[in-house]
């Protein structure tokens, strides 16, 4: 890449999800050395009741009124996180997942919260959270809010998910670009099984067996981990192969890490499925934020 650097892009909506999104993307803005542009899009619906409801042109000033007021707040948020970033705001017109897919053509990272203003009491994640990280042509971060009682620890890892795919290759490398900015540790996870025992057993899968395939999945593992530590010598790698289903791995992992990492869709995708059932769980489910990356497009 040439010129200026890519920004970071982060969605607000004035929600207590969109200020955590904020507040994340400002330091990451940081570590990258480049801007922050903070964007917001009014969906501006027609007023049909003239005798009742103020005219089209003044409801809508007062939809972008309230967008202006939300990206102040959100400035305010991103300056106390992140003095040294330089921020930018954007204040757009129509649905804000298709503005922020069309932003991530330019972007090094969008930002988004989990759930917005519009998520009703219990659904875990939102819409535009789901629509962007299936259609974003960047790296996509869904920053869930933390537990209350939740302290950040600075030396927790950088979690990826790998199954050998082209996609988890892609979540690899953003991974040790991730754990070599904030000078942490890899910790590499892939399982080779979500079987119960009992099914084994009716399988006729020994001993010897799995023992065998094992071994296969710790070769494949360090083959697809050797250009990166090769790349990054200096990032810590913990290895981590189990027998499991990769969602529940990772949510686990995730209470111990400070990002995970997947990509959009793995070896058990369909073809045409943009958005894997891991990468689905984790940003329902994670206990940090979630970093889902596409293949690069050429």
């Amino acid at each position: 890449m040439t010129g200026i650097s890519r920004p970071v892009v982060v969605g607000v909506d004035g929600s207590s999800s969109a200020s955590h999104a904020v507040r994340w993307a400002a330091e990451e803005a940081a570590r990258r050395g480049t801007n922050l542009v903070i964007t917001h899009s009014c969906m501006v619906v027609p007023v049909h009741a003239p005798h009742v409801a103020p005219s089209s042109e003044a409801f809508a000033e007062a939809v972008y009124d309230h967008g202006r007021v939300v990206l102040a707040e959100a400035t305010t948020v991103a300056k106390e996180a992140a003095p040294e970033v330089e921020a930018t705001t954007e204040l757009t017109s129509g649905g804000a997942a298709e503005q922020l897919v069309g932003r991530s053509a330019s972007a090094q990272l969008v930002v988004l919260g989990s759930r917005g203003l519009g998520g009703f009491t219990g659904l875990l994640v939102g819409s535009i959270a789901v629509a962007v990280t299936t259609h974003a042509l960047c790296p996509t971060i869904v920053v869930r809010e933390p537990s209350p009682d939740a302290v950040p620890d600075r030396d927790a890892p950088v979690v990826v998910g790998l199954d050998g795919s082209p996609s988890s290759d892609a979540a690899l490398a953003f991974a040790f670009e991730a754990a070599t900015l904030r000078g942490v540790a890899v910790h590499a996870v892939r399982t080779w099984w979500d079987l119960t025992a009992e099914t084994a057993w009716q399988r006729g899968l020994t001993a010897t067996n799995l023992a065998s395939i094992e071994a296969a999945e710790q070769r494949l593992l360090a083959e697809q981990l050797a250009p990166c530590t090769t790349k990054y010598p200096d990032v810590p790698v913990h290895r981590s192969l189990t027998r499991d289903r990769p969602a529940h791995t990772l949510v686990e992992q995730s209470a111990k890490a400070q990002l995970v990492v997947v990509g959009t869709r793995g070896r058990g995708g369909f073809r045409g499925l943009l958005l894997g059932s891991t990468s689905q769980a984790l940003i329902h489910h994670a206990h940090c934020p979630v970093a889902v990356v596409p293949l690069a497009r050429h």
